[in-house]
């Protein structure tokens, strides 16, 4: 390939990729706001998903997957049991 020949596929390449990468930062914005969303509820008392969905005004299966995450990357435990549901709190910070 030339050197013109080669700008011009990356040109068109960064053009049909444009929208897509537009896509994806638009999707973790979202998720990183309903992560700080979720994160400020549970500062203060544990909740279930269909309560922290209620106060958050949010999907509750959003909410779901979420919390799910957070608890498998230890930002969220699982507390008390109430009815069908566990409450969600945050996990203490580790000092190190």
């Amino acid at each position: 390939m030339t050197d013109s020949n080669t700008k011009k596929t990356l040109k068109q390449l960064r053009t049909q990729r444009k929208a897509t990468i537009a896509r994806a930062r638009k999707m973790i914005k979202e998720q990183n706001k309903r992560i700080s969303a979720i994160k400020s509820q549970l500062k203060d008392e544990p909740r279930t998903v269909p309560e922290l969905a209620a106060a958050l005004r949010m999907n509750t299966a959003d909410v779901l997957i979420t919390v799910s995450a957070l608890r498998k990357y230890g930002h969220v435990l699982e507390d008390t049991k109430d009815g069908d549901y566990f409450k969600y709190r945050m996990a203490e910070k580790s000092s190190s």
